[in-house]
């Protein structure tokens, strides 16, 4: 990456996993306070198995009330969003379906997703050290996944999703919402 930081345009268009994770590990660590509120979410493909599977799904972003009050995985559109339990979704067989990701959706077309909401709040934050960094974490309470954040500027981060059994980094972008 050069010394001028990437678009989010571009980060959606893609990037190497390489440049993907020089990024990350230039980008200043945020604290939990900075990233209160609702944020959309997107993906920056790298070529991970997961690439895919966000847009196909219809995945909104997340939520963060504060430190112990986390939606991690919000489907709809504004005006209509909606919580989805995280550990209700075959993620590691999705995970396994490699390149046939982009073709994957549960029976019913990203609709089913509405079957498995949630109210409840299913993720925390916390200070966690990721690739050197102290920094924001979200840790899913039934998932062996953790997403780190690191800052790209303070209407957008960059995230790494750290799922075990996944050796390399998932890398997605969140604008604030609100």
């Amino acid at each position: 990456m050069s010394a001028r930081l990437p678009t989010v345009a571009q980060l959606q268009a893609g990037v190497s996993a390489d440049q993907a994770a020089e990024l990350f590990d230039s980008l200043p660590a945020v604290q939990v306070e900075e990233i209160l509120g609702r944020w959309h979410g997107s993906e920056v493909p790298t070529g991970h198995p997961m690439d895919g599977l966000l847009e196909v799904s219809g995945w909104y972003g997340k939520e963060f009330v504060d430190a112990e009050r986390v939606h991690p995985l919000l489907f709809g559109t504004p005006g209509s969003l909606y919580a989805v339990h995280p550990k209700r979704l075959p993620l590691m067989s999705i995970v396994a379906a490699g390149d046939r990701l982009p073709r994957w959706l549960p029976p019913g077309g990203r609709s089913a997703f509405r079957a498995l909401r949630t109210g409840k709040y299913r993720a925390r934050l916390r200070r966690v050290e990721y690739r050197g960094v102290v920094s924001t974490a979200m840790i899913y309470d039934d998932l062996p996944i953790i997403d780190t954040f690191r800052k790209l500027d303070d209407d957008v981060l960059l995230g790494a999703m750290d799922l075990r059994g996944v050796e390399a980094p998932y890398f997605f972008l969140l604008e604030r919402d609100c």
